[in-house]
């Protein structure tokens, strides 16, 4: 717990500043894109310490009128003392044409299947609790055939590495209880890694802030503002020159987490 706290922000916080330069150099081209994205995150108990995640996230550009990415996510939990977490599971993804310099380039939905596992560290101060997450994956980039797009002609294997910091600040009291706001955030780095990356090693970052609602502990709402970067794996076709995406919009989020353990026998 002690080593979450004092190392890995520090780190991310490096990672992130080694990335900034390339943020800055003038021969890449910016892909503006304005987001609306809406999500549903649950853990569902399913014994002492056992959950299953479920997730879905319907993205969206043009502030919700066209399609962006679509994203089903099923995995395991397993809590452990202290607040710490492990997980891991598989992910269904799916980008679509968009921006003004599609990945997406043949007009077709491109398919992607990753495999995950994470370890998240939580602590209260005060008010504000916050969790560090680190996470692997290990991703599957479906290739399309030109001939024929919506035929995949094979798949590209790549690693990505990702941390998020994430936090919820009490507003009403000493702890976020029933019917009460609260004020939530979170910045992750996705960094690939191994094999196929190329220019791709600073993948993206994402920053949020915005308000939330807990109806019940188990069933809260989020309205955030959502900042992306992203550096597109492939260079741009017409001009041969790297593309970030620079997208900014909302990202509505439920939260709904179920406890099927509730009612049984000891």
């Amino acid at each position: 717990m002690r080593f979450s706290q004092r190392y890995v922000l520090p780190l991310a916080s490096l990672l992130a500043l080694a990335s900034a330069p390339a943020l800055a150099q003038n021969t890449r081209l910016v892909d503006r894109n304005s987001l609306g994205w809406f999500t549903y995150n649950g853990d569902h108990k399913v014994a002492e310490k056992w959950a299953i995640h479920t997730e879905a996230q319907v993205r969206r550009v043009r502030l919700g009128a066209d399609p962006q990415q679509l994203l089903l996510r099923l995995g395991g939990i397993y809590r452990l003392p202290h607040d710490v977490k492990l997980g891991g599971g598989y992910t269904n993804f799916t980008t679509y044409t968009y921006g003004q310099h599609p990945s997406a380039e043949l007009g077709e939905p491109t398919p992607e299947h990753r495999a995950y596992e994470d370890i998240t560290f939580g602590a209260d101060y005060g008010r504000l609790h916050l969790a560090h997450r680190l996470r692997l994956e290990q991703r599957w980039l479906g290739q399309l055939e030109p001939a024929e797009p919506t035929e995949v002609a094979s798949w590209q294997y790549q690693n990505r590495a990702r941390y998020q910091v994430a936090g919820e600040v009490a507003l009403q009291g000493p702890a976020i209880d029933d019917h009460e706001w609260y004020f939530t955030f979170f910045d992750e780095l996705f960094i690939g890694f191994g094999p196929n990356v190329n220019q791709n090693v600073f993948n993206q970052n994402r920053i949020s802030g915005g308000l939330g609602y807990q109806f019940t502990k188990a069933f809260q709402l989020e309205l955030n503002y959502l900042n992306q970067w992203t550096l597109q794996g492939d260079e741009d076709a017409a001009t041969g020159r790297q593309v970030f995406e620079n997208n900014n919009g909302f990202r509505l989020n439920v939260v709904y987490n179920l406890d099927f353990t509730k009612g049984r026998a000891d």
